[in-house]
């Protein structure tokens, strides 16, 4: 059983974030999962867009950190350690906050990863579930990142979808596609399962 906190992409927390987290919690897995927006879910990225540049990637981040604190300083996530994954936008503060945090068990990114320093250190596991394409993580983008995540010392696992939408685990968007959806948690259950092994 993993204590996993799940971050909401730039969407906000809509159904497919819970449902996400019921399925884990069916598993077995405790998880949390944070509202940045503080209540507000939107139907079309240009509105989430222009809500997560009203409230600043610096905020966002703070906010992010904020949910996770209080896990981290008792309980069974304090004893055990996090494991960090996050959809799309989500996904990226998810990296953020694994990577700075010594204690992460793992880092599951759906549709999203974020900037690595180059004097990153990590042994943590990881898994990327990505479209191929997708108009968010373009190819060098991904070789660069892998490269530099695995420098960093982290065991990656990358997953692409090919034909799939940007954010493909989602049915009320556009991007759904139910077999790479299905494909995806398939495979992050069984991450998740190895994490505890």
């Amino acid at each position: 059983m993993a204590q996993i906190v799940l971050f909401h992409s730039v969407y906000g927390l809509r159904p497919a974030v819970s449902a996400a987290a019921e399925r884990l919690r069916a598993a077995g897995h405790v998880v949390h999962t944070p509202d940045l927006y503080e209540g507000r879910a939107f139907d079309d990225i240009e509105a989430g867009t222009a809500y997560q540049e009203e409230i600043g990637n610096d905020e966002l981040l703070r906010r992010a950190v904020g949910a996770v604190a209080p896990l981290l300083s008792s309980g069974p996530a304090a004893e055990e350690g996090l494991v960090y994954a996050g959809f799309s936008l989500g996904g990226a503060l998810a990296q953020n906050l694994a990577l700075a945090d010594e204690r992460a068990r793992g880092l599951l990114l759906l549709h999203g990863t974020s900037d690595i320093r180059e004097d990153a250190q990590t042994g943590i596991p990881v898994q990327l579930h990505v479209a191929e394409p997708d108009p968010f993580e373009s190819e060098d983008w991904l070789n660069a990142w892998y490269l530099l995540m695995s420098r960093a010392g982290a065991d990656v696992e990358v997953h692409r979808y090919r034909g799939a939408g940007h954010l493909y685990t989602d049915p009320e968007l556009p991007d759904y596609d139910a077999e790479a959806a299905e494909r995806t948690w398939s495979a992050a259950l069984d991450f998740l399962t190895e994490l505890d092994g």
